[in-house]
Protein backbone atom coordinates (compact mmCIF):
# COMPACT_ATOMS: atom_id res chain seq x y z
CA UNK A 1 0.00 0.00 0.00
CA UNK A 2 1.34 3.44 -0.96
CA UNK A 3 0.03 6.75 0.40
CA UNK A 4 -0.84 8.76 -2.68
CA UNK A 5 -3.46 11.33 -1.77
CA UNK A 6 -4.20 13.67 1.14
CA UNK A 7 -7.22 16.02 1.11
CA UNK A 8 -7.84 18.89 3.53
CA UNK A 9 -10.94 21.03 3.97
CA UNK A 10 -10.64 24.75 3.22
CA UNK A 11 -12.99 27.72 3.48
CA UNK A 12 -11.88 29.52 0.30
CA UNK A 13 -10.78 27.54 -2.76
CA UNK A 14 -9.10 30.41 -4.69
CA UNK A 15 -7.12 31.54 -1.62
CA UNK A 16 -6.03 27.98 -0.72
CA UNK A 17 -5.26 27.13 -4.37
CA UNK A 18 -2.98 30.18 -4.63
CA UNK A 19 -1.27 29.29 -1.34
CA UNK A 20 -0.45 25.71 -2.38
CA UNK A 21 0.68 26.82 -5.83
CA UNK A 22 2.98 29.33 -4.09
CA UNK A 23 4.46 26.39 -2.19
CA UNK A 24 5.34 24.86 -5.57
CA UNK A 25 2.62 22.25 -6.08
CA UNK A 26 1.35 21.84 -9.66
CA UNK A 27 -2.38 22.42 -10.09
CA UNK A 28 -3.91 19.54 -12.10
CA UNK A 29 -7.66 19.73 -11.28
CA UNK A 30 -9.67 22.82 -10.37
CA UNK A 31 -13.33 23.60 -9.74
CA UNK A 32 -15.36 25.85 -7.46
CA UNK A 33 -15.34 23.27 -4.67
CA UNK A 34 -12.16 21.23 -5.20
CA UNK A 35 -8.57 21.40 -6.44
CA UNK A 36 -5.90 18.73 -6.82
CA UNK A 37 -2.16 19.21 -7.08
CA UNK A 38 0.68 17.01 -8.27
CA UNK A 39 3.59 16.84 -5.85
CA UNK A 40 7.17 16.19 -6.94
CA UNK A 41 7.55 12.42 -6.81
CA UNK A 42 4.04 11.65 -8.04
CA UNK A 43 1.77 11.84 -4.98
CA UNK A 44 -1.23 14.14 -5.09
CA UNK A 45 -2.66 16.59 -2.56
CA UNK A 46 -6.11 18.15 -2.71
CA UNK A 47 -8.31 20.77 -1.11
CA UNK A 48 -12.08 20.51 -0.72
CA UNK A 49 -14.48 23.35 0.09
CA UNK A 50 -16.15 23.12 3.52
CA UNK A 51 -18.34 25.56 5.45
CA UNK A 52 -16.27 25.23 8.61
CA UNK A 53 -12.89 23.55 8.13
CA UNK A 54 -11.73 21.99 11.37
CA UNK A 55 -7.95 21.74 11.39
CA UNK A 56 -6.75 19.79 14.37
CA UNK A 57 -4.09 17.31 15.20
CA UNK A 58 -3.25 16.35 11.64
CA UNK A 59 -0.04 17.66 10.10
CA UNK A 60 0.73 17.29 6.39
CA UNK A 61 4.40 16.74 5.54
CA UNK A 62 6.04 17.74 2.25
CA UNK A 63 9.64 16.57 1.79
CA UNK A 64 11.99 19.05 0.11
CA UNK A 65 15.57 18.19 -0.84
CA UNK A 66 16.25 21.94 -1.00
CA UNK A 67 14.55 22.76 2.31
CA UNK A 68 16.60 25.76 3.45
CA UNK A 69 16.61 27.44 0.05
CA UNK A 70 12.88 26.76 -0.43
CA UNK A 71 11.98 28.18 2.99
CA UNK A 72 14.11 31.28 2.33
CA UNK A 73 12.40 31.80 -1.04
CA UNK A 74 8.93 31.31 0.44
CA UNK A 75 9.68 33.75 3.27
CA UNK A 76 10.91 36.26 0.69
CA UNK A 77 7.60 35.76 -1.15
CA UNK A 78 5.65 36.58 2.01
CA UNK A 79 4.85 33.12 3.39
CA UNK A 80 4.86 33.11 7.21
CA UNK A 81 6.44 30.19 9.08
CA UNK A 82 5.82 29.10 12.67
CA UNK A 83 9.34 27.68 12.99
CA UNK A 84 12.43 26.43 11.25
CA UNK A 85 14.23 25.13 9.46
CA UNK A 86 15.44 23.33 12.57
CA UNK A 87 17.32 20.05 13.03
CA UNK A 88 15.15 17.69 15.08
CA UNK A 89 16.25 14.92 17.46
CA UNK A 90 14.62 12.36 15.12
CA UNK A 91 17.19 13.36 12.44
CA UNK A 92 14.82 15.35 10.23
CA UNK A 93 15.22 19.03 9.40
CA UNK A 94 11.83 20.75 9.56
CA UNK A 95 10.11 24.08 8.99
CA UNK A 96 6.50 24.44 10.12
CA UNK A 97 3.74 26.69 8.85
CA UNK A 98 -0.04 26.84 8.45
CA UNK A 99 -2.19 27.23 5.40
CA UNK A 100 -4.81 30.04 5.28
CA UNK A 101 -7.34 27.80 7.10
CA UNK A 102 -4.94 26.83 9.89
CA UNK A 103 -3.96 23.35 8.69
CA UNK A 104 -0.54 22.50 10.07
CA UNK A 105 2.11 21.85 7.42
CA UNK A 106 5.69 20.70 7.72
CA UNK A 107 8.28 21.16 4.99
CA UNK A 108 11.10 18.80 5.83
CA UNK A 109 14.17 16.94 4.68
CA UNK A 110 14.90 13.52 6.13
CA UNK A 111 16.85 11.78 3.38
CA UNK A 112 17.63 8.19 4.27
CA UNK A 113 16.42 8.73 7.85
CA UNK A 114 12.80 8.99 6.71
CA UNK A 115 12.64 5.24 6.04
CA UNK A 116 15.86 3.95 7.60
CA UNK A 117 16.55 5.78 10.87
CA UNK A 118 19.22 4.26 13.14
CA UNK A 119 16.42 2.95 15.42
CA UNK A 120 14.42 1.26 12.64
CA UNK A 121 12.67 -1.95 13.67
CA UNK A 122 14.47 -4.93 12.11
CA UNK A 123 12.70 -6.54 9.16
CA UNK A 124 10.94 -9.84 9.74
Amino acid sequence: MNLNQVTVEVSDIPRARAFYQRLGLELIVSSDHYARFLCPGGATFSIHLAEAPAPGGTMVYFECTDLDDRVAALKAAGVDFDSGPVDQSWLWREARLRDPDGHRLCLFFAGENRVNPPWRVPAG
